[in-house]
């Protein structure tokens, strides 16, 4: 019987992937991980996947299922590569994506040693993505969900082979209400429980409200100028912007303008009208092949360049420092640094990086 730890948040999708493991036979071990102190923070239950409410409903769901229910207390891991890095990042003028962090240095990195200290073959997870071995390339594929509005495929680009052998996703092939059906029927706590939406360690909603409280830093005004480098007046500290914003700029010029860049070297955010924010190109740095190997020459692929976004046309050309420039078919609006770029071939995930 194969062993699979199973990383359960206290939400439905994590809790029907334990049940689903458990009807197929596995011999299973639930799982949350203590990522920081709650108390700290003031952590509210409905906002977040991570509160001391959820590990309640995750011990509750476990205990149900009759499996071993363990808490891992993964907090300091959490705060170097997850909130340091994200904190780092508007600091330095780029917008981060924490979960992507989550996902590459706590679930499938921390989680994953764990599982191999408690010998369990898998490591499993309520995302909303599926893997498949390609027995002509001898390669494991992470493709996208069958449910396309749940599909999670862009948070997981960071994973390797090896991660892709040892990880299942039994969620993968159903929809978000045969989810909840399963947990209704099973008579789980969270059947009907809401998906955490925001930033599990942000607690009101206000990024650089956390950010000041965790640092202790202010951040000091600086110069609007325009892409001419002319002044236009003061902003309030750069943690308060990102590319593409147009709202809460306190400045009026009789006309929509919006944030084209941000420099923290020199303390300036540069405004532009809306046709300034759009890019042909962008380049991709930390760049993560699927399959592990970076191909010889360019390919034509679909790229997402945010979470929610369309897929667009591209030509992904693979440069010799491990960074990919990509080249689009049309200019996209608000390319940022620090967001995650996923590449597509159909339903296949060929890699990600972030934009540079």
């Amino acid at each position: 019987m194969s062993k699979a730890i199973i990383a359960m948040s206290g939400g439905v999708d994590s809790s029907v992937a334990a049940h689903l493991m458990k009807e197929q036979g596995y011999d299973c071990i639930g799982t949350t991980m203590k990522l920081f102190h709650n108390d700290d923070i003031g952590v509210m239950r409905e906002h977040t996947c991570c509160s001391l409410d959820d590990v309640e409903d995750a011990r509750s769901v476990a205990r149900k299922l009759d499996i071993p229910y363990y808490v891992f207390n993964f907090s300091d891991r959490f705060r170097e590569c997850v909130m340091d890095k994200f904190v780092a990042a508007y600091e330095n003028g780029t917008t981060p994506n924490p979960c992507i962090d989550c996902n590459r240095y706590l679930k499938f990195e921390k989680l994953f040693q764990r599982a191999k200290e408690l010998r369990c073959e898998y490591v499993v997870t309520g995302h909303y993505a599926r893997i498949e071995y390609d027995t002509e390339s001898g390669k494991f594929l992470l493709k996208k969900a069958a449910d396309e509005n749940k599909d999670q495929s862009y948070m997981l680009y960071t994973m390797t082979q090896e991660q892709l052998a040892h990880t299942l996703f039994p969620l993968g092939s159903i929809t978000k209400p045969e989810v909840r059906k399963i947990a209704e029927e099973n008579g789980f706590c969270n059947a009907h429980k809401h998906d955490s939406q925001d930033i599990c360690f942000v607690t009101s909603g206000s990024y650089t409200d956390f950010i000041r409280q965790y640092t202790g830093r202010s951040y000091p005004e600086g110069k609007f100028v325009d892409t001419n480098g002319n002044i236009l007046g003061t902003h309030k500290g750069i943690i308060n912007y990102t590319v593409g914003q147009r709202r809460n700029l306190g400045i009026s010029f009789g006309k929509p303008v919006y944030v084209c860049k941000i420099n923290a070297d020199n303390n300036t955010v540069v405004l532009g009208e809306k046709q300034e924010l759009y890019s042909k190109e962008a380049e991709v740095t930390e760049f993560n092949w699927i399959s592990g190997i970076a191909p010889d020459k360019e390919i034509r692929c679909k790229v997402k360049v945010r979470y929610r976004q369309q897929e667009q046309w591209a030509v992904a050309v693979p440069l010799g420092n491990g960074n990919v420039r990509l080249v689009f078919d049309e200019d996209q609006r608000a390319v940022t640094p620090g967001q995650a770029v996923v590449l597509y071939d159909g339903n296949i995930v060929l890699g990600g990086g972030m934009i540079c």
